[in-house]
């Protein structure tokens, strides 16, 4: 009940204001957390994908879905730490990594997809690796400001702090 409380008190504060402390620092530490469950996922999809022989396309589909999997597990082990129930938890984490995740996923994946031969490098290739890491970079410079700005409203990784009292 106490709790209950404390999630609506926290729920009208952050709505429709801007959050306090959306800082560079906090919006680097959101992308950071996002990267984590994005290259675990798309690392795990592409070795599985490229394993067992599959297509670009089911490969990259399967690397995706793994990558927004891992990127909820993640803030969902924190929430649910926090003493939240699983219906909220699966809540907060949607609300705080859906936009990160689709944005880094849309960057990742673009640059693998237009980087010349990166579609068809092996496991074995320092291009598979290679490029698989560039586009991390480039994907956590793209959602860091994404991030910033959600926060800044009160939304994304703003949601999640609100469980870390």
């Amino acid at each position: 009940m106490q709790h209950e409380a404390h999630t609506d008190h926290a729920h009208h504060q952050h709505e429709g204001h801007h959050a306090p402390g959306s800082s560079w620092a906090m919006a680097i530490q959101a992308t950071l957390h996002c990267l984590t469950g994005c290259a675990i996922g798309e690392v795990l999809g592409m070795v599985i994908g490229t394993a067992l022989g599959w297509g670009n396309l089911p490969t990259t589909v399967l690397a995706i879905v793994l990558a927004f999997l891992f990127g909820y597990s993640l803030t969902l082990r924190g929430v649910l730490k926090a003493g939240v129930g699983l219906g909220t938890a699966v809540k907060v984490a949607l609300a705080a990594d859906t936009l990160s995740i689709a944005v880094m996923e849309l960057v990742d994946n673009g640059v693998i997809a237009l980087w010349p031969g990166a579609m068809d490098a092996t496991l074995d290739d320092l291009l598979f690796w290679g490029t698989l890491a560039i586009s991390l970079v480039v994907a956590f410079v793209v959602t860091t400001p994404v991030n910033k700005w959600t926060i800044g409203r009160g939304k994304g990784h703003a949601v999640v702090h609100q469980y870390h009292h």
